[in-house]
Parts: structure tokens; sequence; C-alpha cells
């Protein structure tokens, strides 16, 4: 009978590349991660990994026994959930990945309505840029991701993982408000002091604050301007849409918003709507094995629930 906690490790070194990278994720030093790998190999009779420089390459023979360890790994964790199931209480640990605008928006009540009415189940929030969370779920490493989805812009198909709609949220451009104390106006430039940004193209030669390169808000953004005409002028990055909205109301730049920042709250900056209405689809993931937990499940209605309650600008 092959070790469980082995064949484990196994599927860490395909996910994660180095022994190094297997060690940290689970709190092991690198020498005990070699040692249960070269024991298990022993226990197939067969080499089951190769060095690559620091990387470390599984054989023909170890990518089949991973794919039966995922297997074993699934079925372990659906007896869980059958188990957690069967009781009268939801119980245990769900381990939450989340994006910061969405944490900011429905985290502080979703978290209120699971104190409410599961005191006994304890919720870890992280916050976590959505491929990086998709990532950690796939690996076991949180239970359920509250990640984003820009038009146009794919990710890597992970079949181990579901995919449940949250909420559609529109994305709009956002100018200084007329008042604002900072060095800009929401006059176009060379127009009449009256004459307000109604499109993208009037806010070309504005200074820009954007989310940070390789992101796909970054991305979806640059094509979005180029698409109107124009190179933005990114002067401020920042993955912080906090502040990005204070940047923009203070009169210092010009961005694109989505509504959730906004929480329900009246949004502090002028708002312009895009040509095309564009939104970003806001969704969980789970593992299948573990979508039927009851804690996951719990979180999954509260977090419905808490995005119900918030008003749209």
């Amino acid at each position: 009978m092959l070790d469980v906690r082995r064949l484990r490790l196994l599927r860490e070194v395909k996910l994660r590349g180095t022994l190094a990278a297997v060690a940290e994720a689970l709190a092991y030093s690198p020498s005990s991660v070699s040692q249960q790998l070269t024991l298990l190999e022993k226990e197939v009779g067969i080499p089951l990994l190769a060095k690559a420089g620091r990387r470390v390459l599984l054989t023909p023979q170890a990518e089949l026994l991973v794919a039966r360890a995922a297997e074993v790994l699934d079925t372990l964790e659906r007896a869980e959930g059958e188990l957690a199931a069967s009781l009268t209480t939801v119980s245990g640990t769900v381990r939450l990945a989340v994006f910061q605008s969405a944490a900011h928006a429905v985290i502080p009540e979703a978290l209120t309505i699971l104190a409410a009415e599961y005191p006994e189940l304890r919720v870890e929030v992280t916050e976590r840029e959505p491929d990086a969370g998709l990532f950690d779920v796939s690996a076991r490493d949180f239970d359920l991701v509250v990640a984003e989805q820009y038009p146009g812009h794919t990710r890597e198909h992970r079949p181990d993982l579901d995919r449940v709609h949250l909420v559609t949220d529109v994305i709009r451009l956002a100018t200084g408000p007329a008042a604002s104390p900072g060095p800009l106006s929401d006059a176009v430039p060379g127009g009449p002091a009256e004459t307000r940004i109604a499109t993208l193209a009037d806010a070309a030669s504005r200074p820009w604050v954007m989310e940070p390169k390789g992101t796909a808000a970054r991305l979806w953004a640059t094509q979005l301007c180029r698409a109107a005409g124009f190179e933005p002028d990114v002067r401020f990055e920042t993955a912080d849409l906090m502040t990005h909205i204070r940047l923009i109301r203070s009169g210092n730049a010009v961005g694109l918003l989505p509504d959730l920042v906004w929480a329900g709250e009246a949004p502090s900056v002028e708002l312009v709507e895009l040509a095309g209405n564009p939104h970003r689809d806001v969704f969980t993931s789970a593992r299948r094995s573990s979508a039927g937990r009851p804690g996951v499940a719990a979180c999954r209605a509260a977090l419905a629930r808490a995005i119900a309650g918030t008003a749209h600008p």
C-alpha cells in the first residue's frame, strides 16, 4: 500500500516545480521532502524524479502516479465532506482567498452572516490576486477563492475547480469631482471650462492610475485606451484600489473603477459610462471534490447574500 502523504508530496512537486517550493508550501524542510520522496521511489521500485537545474522533472511513471494520487486525494476529500454533511452543525475551517475590492465590499458582511448563523465555523480570509488564488485552491492551500474575469482575458483551465457566478461588476471611467483641490479639473483640455469628460477619449491627455503591469486589469485597461485611440499616460501604478480612489478624488489622476469598490456607499468621484457597458465577472471557485462541504457551501451562500445587499451606483 503506497503512503498517501508521500503521494501528495509527489503531486506538490508537479504543481510547484522545486523541492524548496514544496517545503515552503507545506512547512517542511527541503531535506525532509527529499527523504520522503526517496522512500516513495523505494516503495514503487522505479525512479520518479530527474533533476533539471534547480527544478525537478517527473518521470513518465511519476506522471501516471500523480494522476492517480489526485484521484485518491479527491476521493478522501469527498469522504470528509460527506461526513461533515451528516452532522447537524456546520463547523470546521474554511480558508478563503479573495482579491482586494471584493474583500472590501463583501467580506465584512459575509463574515457577520456566518458568525450569526454558523458560530462553530471558522473562516480564515487572505488577500490574493485571482490567478494566485485559483492556483492556491487547486494546490489545496485554500478551500475557496473569490476571483474576477475581465473581458477578453483567459486563464489556465483548471478542470479540478468549479466556477459559480457571484456578480456582474460594471466598470466606469472615474474622474475627480469639480470641486477637487488637485491640479486637474474635469474640463476637457482646450475646451470651455464647463465641458466635462464624457467619453474615454476625452481623458486621453490626463495622468492615469492603473493596476501593476502583468495583471488582467492593467492589460484590459490599456487595450481599452488603445482602442479609443490613445496610449494612457500611467503615472501611478498600484494594486490598491483605495489608493486609486484617493488619487482620482484629489484630482491627480483618472482611472477605471469597478462598481464593487464602493461597497454600497455613494461614489466620491465622478463616474462616466463607457461605450459597450464593459464589466468584469466576479465568481467563486472551489475544488470539485470539496464543493459539497457544508462550510464551503455556507461561505458561498453568505457571499451571495452580502453581494445582494450591496447597491451599485
